[in-house]
């Protein structure tokens, strides 16, 4: 069987260097907010090309908290609405309702599956105060498009980079275009610690401040507290290990991107919709999202061939329980994405063999 994704063959490649950097931080004898978070939130901002970065707890915490610095900030209040793509997993959303905030979501492009700027020109009201693009499977957003709209409106834009770590538009990265970004290190992400761990990157200053607060009990200083913050920091043993496989993403991505070409050169199967690349920098392709009619069916003959494959996300948010006041919401496009996606195996050790086997499974399904 191929795997959708191999985590214990992934971590392997760097058993050794992990383990290390496992004893260092056992005998440092420090184990929260140390010189390895330190190290990992400069090493990071860095490759983003931002000015900050904060380690938090996890990718949720990272958006939860940027939009809660802004309501500390002023320039965000309960009950103002964020624009957030339909299609997006369910954290992006929880964040905005966490913070008492507004959910307005707008169908995507239909052939990128990200925000699509027209659909959120025609959602902007007097109440909307943020743009919560989401670089969804990979692929960074029209970040440029949806920069000139914020500027125009004087809206904040909250990037949240939780599957695109090192996607670039324009040669800018993301995590550096909007007024701040939020990227989860789940273990299955790109660049995925070996528990939950997360960050936000900023080049605000005061921005970077309070978040840093917040983070820590609400606390700039031992025992006075300016905020009512919480406790979502990143662990020193995950932002040890997290700085060795940084050293790595770039590698890993080029891997990542040549299985893409594969599969987009060589799977012929008319049934199957292919996702649409237009620059070679700008999808890191965390997940390889294709379309297919009877996705049952599809799923079934894909794992009869001896490929594993999921489906991301097989409900809608506005169909989810915990939104039931969404449930009459008609978003046509965003349900008939989340009925027919399949996402195929991608991995930065997927051998050539496994690739193969994937298209020819494809191929053969009728």
């Amino acid at each position: 069987m191929v795997k959708f994704l191999d985590l214990e063959k992934i971590n392997a490649q760097y058993r050794q260097e992990l383990k290390n950097v496992c004893e260092r931080v056992i005998d440092s004898g420090w184990y929260i907010l140390g010189k390895e978070v330190e190290s990992f939130e400069e090493e990071f901002a860095s490759y983003c090309g931002a000015k900050y970065c904060l380690g938090v707890a996890n990718g949720l915490d990272a958006l939860t908290l940027t939009l809660r610095a802004w309501k500390e900030l002023g320039k965000i209040n309960t009950g103002d609405e964020v624009i957030v793509p339909a299609n997006t997993y369910i954290a992006s959303v929880l964040a905005i309702s966490e913070n008492g905030l507004v959910p307005v979501l707008v169908e995507p492009n239909e052939k990128t599956y990200n925000l699509c700027p027209e659909n959120v020109k025609n959602a902007i009201t007097n109440k909307t105060k943020v743009i919560l693009p989401v670089h969804l499977y990979g692929l960074i957003s029209p970040m440029n498009k949806i920069m000139d709209i914020a500027r125009e409106h004087n809206l904040l834009v909250l990037e949240d980079c939780a599957q695109s770590h090192g996607a670039k538009l324009s040669g800018e990265k993301c995590g550096s275009i909007g007024d701040a970004a939020a990227f989860s290190f789940y273990p299955g992400k790109n660049l995925g610690a070996l528990g939950d761990a997360g960050a936000i990157t900023t080049n605000d200053p005061e921005l970077y401040s309070i978040i840093k607060a917040l983070r820590n009990y609400g606390s700039h200083r031992k025992y006075e507290n300016n905020f009512l913050g919480v406790n979502s920091r990143l662990d020193e043993i995950q932002a040890a290990m997290l700085r060795v496989k940084l050293d790595y993403l770039d590698s890993e991505t080029t891997v990542r991107q040549s299985i893409a070409k594969r599969y987009i050169t060589e799977i012929n199967n008319s049934s199957v919709t292919l996702p649409t690349v237009f620059g070679e920098e700008e999808h890191v392709f965390h997940l390889f999202v294709v379309r297919v009619d009877k996705r049952e069916e599809f799923q079934q003959h894909l794992s009869d061939n001896g490929v594993q494959t999921l489906i991301h996300y097989p409900i809608a948010i506005h169909k989810q329980q915990a939104y039931s006041e969404l449930n009459t919401k008609t978003l046509p496009l965003t349900e008939l994405i989340h009925e027919t996606v399949v996402s195929l195996p991608i991995s930065p050790v997927l051998s050539e063999d496994e690739v193969t086997k994937v298209i020819e499974a494809v191929n053969s399904y009728q």
